[in-house]
């Protein structure tokens, strides 16, 4: 049987999986995202409470435009928005300035649910980040915004 060099070239040799920034902050985003399973429940996905989080905070929104402010591509956002729009959790009515245009925006389903849960999602917010102090909270939130 053949033996295969194992040795890696320097260059390699301190790469490590368990120090590098993506792999850390997707193990950081599965703790959050089974925090916001386990707390919000109603069968709902992180990315479909950024759907209702960015409505409620702006009132109406064209599809395009959620997309981007919840960092969403153009066929992600859709499948969401056709989710809770099955669900009756958000309508769609021509644009006031562009009848071609629809915008979209909670129903009145949609508003309870988002009243009744934003403070469970706060409370999740709170949780993924308990292991650290306030000052460290602040710290780590202000680089992630300034590296997004």
């Amino acid at each position: 049987m053949a033996e295969f060099d194992t040795k890696l070239p320097e260059a390699a040799a301190d790469y490590v999986l368990d120090d590098q920034v993506g792999f850390i902050l997707r193990q950081v985003y599965q703790r959050h995202a089974a925090l916001f399973a386990e707390r919000l429940g109603e069968d709902l996905t992180p990315m479909q409470w950024a759907v209702l989080a960015k409505l409620a905070e702006l009132g109406t929104c064209s599809q395009n435009m959620l997309g981007r402010l919840t960092a969403m591509d153009v066929a992600t956002v859709k499948g969401v928005v056709e989710r809770l729009a099955r669900r009756g959790l958000i309508e769609a009515r021509p644009d006031a300035d562009d009848r071609r245009r629809l915008v979209l925006f909670l129903s009145p389903e949609g508003q309870d649910l988002y009243a009744r849960l934003a403070a469970v999602a706060r409370q999740v917010s709170h949780l993924t980040l308990e292991p650290l102090d306030k000052a460290e909270r602040q710290a780590l939130l202000g680089l992630l915004k300034k590296l997004r």
